[in-house]
């Protein structure tokens, strides 16, 4: 990495459960230098290194950098991380990541980030009041309420991935039962699969995943197969779009939101399409149609986190 400072460059990071993602934002919230890792399994260290790595392999040395991470974040420490593996404690990321850079960090979760930069250069942008949903390992959520971002009194709003739809349902990661997460986070649609194949049901989902190459069923694998009409997948796949439009249709019912964004490697994959099969799955259970209320995918599909977390630190060099 040069020394020099990039002029007006900061670096967005974007933890996810499968990849680690970090890019080099300009001014403009266009992404000119990126580096990627597998996400680490180790725990925290593990992944704050990886992070800091990856940071140092940019071209430019960056002003300031931010970090999304998959979890509930209050006051730059990460409260909880139901999706990464053996992070078990309480971490003040920015303390510990700005030490390792020499440089200001500022800490979000990563579906608010997500959201952050499609207000600021995608398909939120300058809309009041936005549900951004995120599908991925896990399902992630966030908000902005009447043109700021609401994240709650201990940075937990928004979480809708762990909004309960079904008493006594399936085992969500999170520990408890019936979450939205359990049946349309990719995790659990796994397990789920490979449960249901030791019980006897076909499927090319891990067919697919060994042809492509993964280690786990990703994205691009449910893609393949639901293009593929495979049975399973797609009845899968059909619960977890019934089980979104319930948990999104009531969140309409509680905060009556102008726009939903669909974000997350699967909307990246899929689509309109799937904003519009989330969008009629939601209808049923709203109480008061909006005409007017648009359900979209990101606009700016994997970069929404890097750019969002690069505002996130570029808000914090404002403040100083």
């Amino acid at each position: 990495m040069k020394q020099h400072r990039g002029s007006g460059l900061v670096a967005g990071v974007d933890v996810g459960g499968t990849n680690i993602e970090v890019g080099l934002v300009n001014a403009d919230h266009e992404v000119v230098d990126r580096a990627k890792a597998s996400t680490p399994t180790e725990g925290p260290d593990a992944v704050l290194s990886t992070i800091a790595d990856l940071v140092g392999s940019l071209e430019h040395r960056p002003a300031a950098v931010g970090v999304g991470i998959p979890g509930v974040v209050h006051d730059g420490e990460v409260l909880t991380v139901p999706n990464l593996e053996n992070w078990h404690e309480r971490v003040a990321i920015d303390d510990d990541l700005g030490d390792r850079l020499d440089l200001p960090v500022a800490l979000g979760n990563d579906v608010n980030v997500g959201l952050r930069g499609e207000w600021r250069a995608g398909a939120a942008r300058d809309v009041a009041n936005v549900l951004g949903v995120w599908l991925g390992t896990g399902i992630g959520g966030a908000l902005i309420l009447d043109g700021a971002f609401f994240s709650g009194s201990r940075g937990a709003a928004g979480e809708i991935g762990h909004v309960v739809v079904r008493e006594g349902g399936a085992l969500c990661g999170c520990g408890r039962r019936g979450c939205v997460e359990a049946y349309a986070g990719r995790r659990s649609m796994e397990t789920t699969a490979q449960a249901m194949v030791d019980a006897g049901r076909e499927t090319r989902l891990f067919e697919i995943r060994d042809e492509v190459g993964k280690t786990k069923v990703t994205s691009k694998v449910w893609k393949k197969a639901l293009e593929s009409g495979d049975d399973l997948a797609t009845s899968l796949f059909d619960t977890a779009v019934e089980t979104l439009g319930v948990a999104i249709g009531s969140t309409l019912n509680l905060l009556d939101l102008d726009l939903v964004v669909i974000g997350g490697g699967l909307a990246e994959k899929l689509g309109g399409a799937l904003a519009d099969r989330i969008a009629d799955a939601a209808a049923p259970w709203v109480l008061q149609p909006n005409p007017d209320r648009e359900f979209v995918v990101s606009a700016l599909g994997d970069d929404a986190g890097i750019v969002g977390a690069a505002d996130l630190g570029r808000a914090l060099l404002a403040q100083r």
